[in-house]
């Protein structure tokens, strides 16, 4: 048996639960990985309340949490070459991350670099490349200016980052209490809320090039207004949202390719995941409290002891 945490209904905090389950059988293409990491991120608790991902079947119950995961290959299913039992992984898993052990398909799964710790890996699969796919979706040059909002979650942490070392200057909406931190990864930070047009106007004298939003809803019409060219608009926190108002939402590659590129930028240094909370397996009903109020800094951990 192996344990895993997961949600029994559609519902509220009370519908989780730290469970005995078997031990998932990897089908082909699919690898067996005895998790060491995994990342907390909102869509986790938003997939407990009754969302579900455009294009998904309804996962049967109980279900368990988790979009990314690091771990050890434990069994290689049929056809998933490039893979072999003691290989250390990181990836989406298909199973939920927030388990002693889950399945990665190889599509979406990289090898984890010696010098990339199972925490930190945890972290990529999901904050780290929504970030590097909408960076590079919007394709600026040098010198422009982006608007991020959200810049103090773990998308918006790895999205300032990103789009600082390839040029861009970068204005960072998020809550007064994290100003310092937005500050520190290399953004003009303006506080979120009403008003934040103004705000970012008097920060930003010649204008914006692009928005990243990570937010949606009022943030996010208030912020498209800043553009000349809504074009420029990309969303992971309101996808319907930016299409209405011009832009689109963020364009997922979801390979092994942009997992490699986001390990890479950690381990020379460029990306800090910037991982604030770490708990044990037990403990991840805490770990997506924090997600879910909304005041998270940084990433949210679940290590579980190998």
């Amino acid at each position: 048996m192996s344990k895993a945490y997961v949600f029994t209904r559609n519902g509220g905090p009370e519908v989780e639960a730290l469970v005995d389950r078997d031990r998932p059988v990897p089908g082909p293409g699919e690898l067996l990985v005895a998790v060491r990491a995994a990342g907390v991120n909102p869509v986790d608790w938003k997939l407990r309340t009754g969302y579900s991902r455009p294009g998904s079947e309804p996962q049967p119950f109980p279900t368990v949490f988790g979009s990314e995961a690091a771990g050890v290959v434990e069994a290689v299913g049929p056809g998933a070459e490039g893979f072999a039992v003691g290989d250390e992984v990181f990836g989406n898993p298909v199973t939920g991350g927030y388990a002693e052990h889950t399945l990665l398909p190889v599509a979406v799964t990289a090898h984890k670099p010696a010098g990339l710790s199972f925490t930190d890996a945890a972290v990529l699969p999901v904050a780290a490349a929504t970030a590097y796919d909408g960076v590079h979706q919007l394709g600026l040059a040098p010198g422009a200016t982006l608007l991020v909002t959200g810049a103090g979650g773990g998308v918006g942490t790895a999205a300032v980052q990103i789009a600082r070392h390839m040029g861009v200057r970068v204005i960072g909406a998020a809550s007064e209490a994290k100003k310092d931190f937005v500050e520190s990864l290399g953004a003009v930070h303006v506080p979120s809320g009403a008003g934040l047009a103004d705000r970012v106007r008097a920060a930003a004298p010649d204008g914006i090039d692009a928005v990243f939003d990570l937010v949606g809803g009022d943030t996010l019409r208030e912020a498209a207004t800043l553009l000349a060219d809504p074009a420029t608009l990309v969303s992971a926190g309101g996808k319907q949202l930016a299409a209405e108002l011009g832009g689109a939402p963020v364009e997922r590659a979801r390979t092994a390719a942009v997992l490699d590129a986001v390990a890479d930028l950690v381990v020379e240094g460029v990306l800090r995941t910037y991982v604030t909370r770490t708990v044990p397996l037990a403990g991840a009903g805490e770990a997506l409290r924090a997600v879910e109020d909304g005041h998270a800094l940084g990433k949210s951990v679940i290590e579980v002891t190998a």
